[in-house]
């Protein structure tokens, strides 16, 4: 899989731009529904360990994939995770009678008491492996249904247990797609008003936590979306770093994954997310039509992209084979309004993106992932 940041060596030769380019959307003909639809599901365990015991598991049911999948995405809101208490998550998949074994996706945990917050190996079988945070069928195999454990786990029995208020899981039959260009569904410009934030003037903050600021795209867009909904961690929760705009650095600490030594793991993002009073899922979208249903219930959305030269034109970067950026609007015409974390300053986040060469980058770059965080007390409709 590719990787799901701005890298630091790109950070040295990208070109860096100021200029805003909004080109005409050049009219396309629709998606072809070459594509079956991936199938988020979704559940309300409240894990929650019992008095006197230092571990409970919640599994869920089978669960039937609409057609034969090739990839299988969790996620998982909190909300609380004291100090010493951890999770870990296991999928399997089937086929048929054939099941594989349990993949260990993730143990994670919000502070690093006590162990370390991670994701695991491929640990293949003949049926799937794990690519980072992905469940992929093995090469030439499908899987027709799968099932989610989540461990709740604290290191003594005087700890506060976590509640675990949320599991997900998003399954598809690509991974990464080509579609023709989505017809707009605005009739007006729309643009949510969230705060802008640059991972570049964290250049060199604190390179434990995966390079750096010039790799902290995915954090730097979960900080904003949280900082729109005027939410996220209290000035004393980040009172530890110095700089501008400290609660991006407190969103790269907390998101970093030590295994893939970055902080672009996708559900450790929205986990992160949901310590915040949110709900939080990573989605799989079809097109940006179904980005602006999100975006016309007041709902930004952060998606992930990869490009090359000359294909996301006004971009502050050349090319990226991964990187994260929050969708806060569109125009009446189509074109992308985003908050791009890869500019050189906070002033020049805002960028107005094509329509065509945003959706082929975001669908062709990772199938049409994204990250949805609304308020829990919104009750967002996933």
């Amino acid at each position: 899989m590719f990787r799901r940041l701005f890298p630091v060596a790109a950070a040295l030769t990208a070109l860096l731009t100021s200029a805003l380019i909004a080109p005409t959307l050049v009219s396309a003909p629709a998606e072809a529904a070459s594509h079956p639809r991936p199938q988020l599901t979704r559940w309300t365990p409240k894990l929650v360990i019992p008095a006197g015991s230092r571990s409970k598991s919640w599994r869920s049911p089978w669960v039937a994939t609409p057609q034969a999948s090739t990839a299988l995405i969790p996620s998982w809101n909190v909300t609380r995770m004291p100090s010493g208490t951890f999770l870990k998550v296991k999928v399997r998949v089937a086929s048929g009678s054939t099941v594989s074994s349990w993949k260990t996706v993730a143990q994670w945990r919000h502070a690093l008491a006590g162990g370390a917050r991670r994701t695991y190996g491929t640990q293949a079988d003949a049926l799937a492996r794990v690519d980072t945070d992905v469940v992929r069928a093995a090469a030439g195999r499908t899987f027709s249904k799968w099932q989610i454990q989540v461990s709740a786990s604290r290191r003594t029995t005087r700890t506060k247990s976590p509640i675990v208020r949320t599991v997900s899981g998003v399954s598809s039959t690509y991974v990464t797609k080509s579609a023709g260009t989505s017809r707009t569904t605005m009739t007006r410009t729309v643009d949510l008003k969230v705060p802008m934030s640059s991972q570049m003037i964290h250049t060199g903050h604190y390179p434990q936590f995966g390079g750096g600021g010039e790799a902290w795209c995915s954090p730097t867009s979960t900080s904003m979306v949280l900082r729109y909904f005027g939410l996220g961690p209290k000035a004393a929760d980040y009172s530890w770093a110095s700089g501008a705009d400290r609660w991006v650095d407190h969103a790269a600490r907390y998101s970093y994954d030590s295994a893939y030594r970055g902080t672009g793991t996708w559900p450790f993002n929205t986990a992160y997310a949901s310590m915040y009073s949110t709900d939080a899922v990573v989605h799989r979208l079809v097109n940006l039509r179904e980005i602006e249903a999100y975006l016309k219930k007041g709902v930004p959305v952060i998606a992930s992209v990869a490009f090359g030269r000359g294909q996301l034109r006004g971009a502050p970067i050349s090319s990226t084979p991964g990187h994260l950026m929050v969708v806060r609007g569109f125009e009446k015409d189509g074109d992308v309004i985003v908050n791009d974390p890869a500019a050189r300053t906070n002033a020049q986040v805002r960028r107005v993106y094509d329509r065509a060469q945003f959706e082929r980058a975001w669908l062709k770059g990772s199938g049409g992932v994204t990250y949805v965080i609304a308020p829990r007390n919104k009750r967002l409709a996933f």
